[in-house]
């Protein structure tokens, strides 16, 4: 049986030799998990944009859990209004180049977020983006806890992780082998779109690999999270990046059909955060 310990390991080391290593200007190896074509551009951007709607805009600290390097652009916005973002990354790779990116509007810590080294009710502002996913399944609430717990009074919070095989992601796969049998079957394989960023494919065994990940579906966060602390479920992204590379195609009319997708999304944002691949979970602090 692999240990906690272990995969805290091999996370950090994934991390630090490939995830984190720059491949071209300004992006990383894993980039590779994101759809960076431009046909999807806009939609990514707009979503990524989503978290700022749920955080308080100024204040002293806003707190990055799982940092990395601050990858995207738009995760430079979230703490534009706070004096300082507080950069907590497992990966010192990871916090050497989120310095590079932020230098003295950021302070470094490195840590994991299932122990926060902080006081209680610290940050007026907290992110955790496609981090708690990396650690231990047994510590998945108690990284929620530590979240809730050092976050300030009147404070707010985001995660983003996403959700284990939900409804429409399961809909869509069927969609999604059933298109590729038939693209074997008469030999029409999807032309690859290129775009800026990394290849799909890239070099080192990890990447191939990836590193360990474990996921919950909705009906645990209920139970196992909502029942302890406020919490409540918005849509970050409906779609997966595999679906959006096999079916969403600029010469297929790509962009109108994600500026659908996006309508939609703003138009059921709880419903398609439940039943989609990424919620956006906002955790509140009252009191």
């Amino acid at each position: 049986m692999v240990t906690e310990a272990e995969i805290k390991r091999e996370v950090r080391e994934f991390y630090d030799r490939v995830g984190w290593q720059e491949v071209s200007d300004g992006f990383y190896q894993n980039a590779s998990y994101e759809d960076l074509r431009p046909v999807a551009h806009e939609y990514i951007h707009k979503c990524h944009l989503r978290v700022m709607r749920h955080l308080v805009p100024t204040g002293r600290f806003l707190l990055d859990a799982g940092s990395g390097p601050i990858q995207y652009p738009e995760y430079l916005e979230y703490s534009r209004g706070y004096k300082h973002r507080v950069c907590a990354d497992i990966s010192l790779v990871a916090l050497q180049e989120a310095r590079k990116r932020i230098r003295e509007h950021g302070l470094y810590v490195s840590c994991d977020i299932a122990h926060l080294p902080f006081k209680a009710n610290t940050f007026e502002g907290m992110v955790s983006l496609h981090t708690i996913h990396h650690l231990p399944r047994e510590q998945h609430i108690q990284a929620y806890q530590e979240l809730h717990r050092t976050l300030a009074r009147e404070g707010k919070g985001v995660i983003v992780n996403g959700w284990d095989n939900p409804p429409l992601q399961r809909i869509m796969n069927t969609c999604i082998n059933l298109y590729r049998r038939l693209s074997a079957l008469f030999r029409r394989e999807p032309k690859m779109e290129t775009g800026v960023g990394p290849a799909p494919n890239s070099v080192t065994q990890y990447s191939i690999r990836g590193t360990y990940v474990s996921k919950h579906d909705v009906t645990w966060l209920q139970k196992e999270v909502a029942s302890c602390m406020p919490i409540r479920i918005w849509c970050w992204r409906s779609l997966s990046v595999s679906l959006l590379r096999t079916f969403v195609h600029e010469r297929y009319a790509g962009r109108l059909i994600l500026k659908v997708i996006y309508a939609l999304e703003e138009l059921f944002p709880h419903f398609l955060g439940k039943y989609g691949q990424y919620p956006l979970l906002v955790l509140v602090k009252n009191g």
